[in-house]
């Protein structure tokens, strides 16, 4: 999973034709820490999909303009849609994270 550069990657990304899971995190939370190790066999499960890390602490507006105040979270996009958001504070299975990408 790649990480964020700029809000202008964000916004071209988010409006691109192609579908997007963005990934807010931050290296202090432990919970974010916690679904690491299978992360990577969700993105290769579902690769219809492009996944992008965001590090909240860096880009807190690109939170605040999405209503994202927990993490882990994860909002889809496509063309600029959102397609669906699984946002909380909560610490997330892989069952959950597959569930919410499934329902998309």
């Amino acid at each position: 999973m790649r990480d964020l550069q700029s809000q202008e990657e964000f916004n071209e990304l988010k409006n691109s034709s192609n579908k997007h899971v963005f990934l807010f995190s931050a290296n202090w939370c432990g919970d974010c820490r916690f679904i690491e190790p299978f992360m990577p066999e969700v993105e290769q499960k579902y690769s219809e999909y492009t996944f992008i890390h965001i590090d909240r602490d860096k880009f807190i507006d690109t939170c605040i303009e999405l209503d994202v105040f927990g993490i882990p979270s994860f909002v889809a996009f496509e063309g600029g849609k959102e397609l669906g958001r699984f946002v909380s504070k909560d610490r997330k299975t892989q069952e959950e994270i597959e569930n919410f990408i499934e329902s998309l």
